[in-house]
């Protein structure tokens, strides 16, 4: 088994086509075709299903692609500590929610930056639920997350704590004033927004009954739904405002015991800590406790 044949075989199971995963590894798609007729050759398994669609993976693929993963994470991180001599470099791959980007981060990265020029620092937005995959499948080396989080191969510390407020239009002066509003509609991040799981709580504990939620990829997106009337949102206090301030929504605040929320810093517990993660561990705590001050 050869390790760069594993990591086609990831393409192509991850992208679901041997086309589209030579177009990601910039190669050819006979290439592509021929290293997983290798890898199938060596270990004597069909390791997908082809189709006019593309491959769809076997079950033998299935108990192969877990590993695959682990191999290369472990490969890397042998090269990573080979070399390291202390001194904070090369690539950190990080994820984040989008409020915590917007409100948190900003200061941390700038003096990362200025800190350590030698680190190329990428971070990757998403919902709870999807940084959390990306943790365990190896592609980002720890995330900022809504809490709790409960898995046996994560090592997790609070960062911060945030208030959650009900965010409405201007013209929403009290929460029970929604209970009148027909097809009411929550704007919320996609599915495995925590955020988005505690406003459907709040509200039904309310007594308030809502219409299919409007999904969105972005908070401002967001905000400008909430702003013109379309729904209701839950938001961090201080991602709104801004916005509460120049009288674009109004923020309503929750019980004490649906209000906060811990954000979490998690990475795997087997992972190999670098010189350049740890550096951008110790540069986010000081910020962030100048910052709760």
């Amino acid at each position: 088994m050869d390790v760069s044949d594993l990591k086609v075989f990831e393409a192509v199971a991850r992208l679901g086509s041997m086309n589209r995963a030579a177009q990601a590894l910039h190669t050819v798609q006979s290439n592509v075709t021929a290293r997983v007729r290798a890898l199938e050759g060596s270990l004597g398994v069909t390791l997908f299903q082809r189709h006019a669609r593309g491959v769809t993976m076997t079950p033998a693929g299935e108990r192969l692609l877990p590993f695959v993963g682990r191999m290369t994470q472990l490969l890397a991180d042998a090269r990573t500590a080979v070399v390291e001599d202390g001194v904070p470099k090369g690539t950190l791959h990080l994820g984040s929610l989008e409020t915590t980007t917007a409100l948190r981060l900003a200061p941390v990265l700038g003096d990362f930056a200025r800190t350590y020029p030698a680190v190329r620092l990428v971070v990757t937005t998403g919902t709870s639920r999807r940084l959390l995959d990306d943790v365990l499948d190896r592609r980002v080396e720890g995330a900022f997350v809504a809490g709790p989080v409960d898995h046996p191969d994560v090592h997790q510390e609070v960062v911060f704590r945030e208030e959650l407020v009900l965010v409405t239009t201007p013209a929403i002066r009290a929460v029970h004033e929604l209970k009148g509003i027909p097809d009411l509609r929550t704007v919320v991040f996609q599915m495995g927004c925590s955020y988005r799981q505690r406003l459907e709580s709040v509200l039904a504990d309310a007594g308030i009954v809502t219409a299919k939620p409007l999904e969105f990829g972005s908070l401002d997106a967001i905000l400008s739904c909430v702003s013109a009337g379309i729904g209701v949102t839950l938001l961090p206090r201080g991602v709104v405002a801004v916005a509460e301030r120049e009288g674009r929504v109004a923020i309503h605040a929750l019980p004490s015991d649906r209000a906060w929320v811990d954000t979490l810093f998690i990475r795997r517990n087997d992972a190999y800590v670098s010189s350049a993660m740890r550096a951008f561990v110790e540069t986010a705590r000081a910020d962030m406790s100048r910052t709760d001050r």
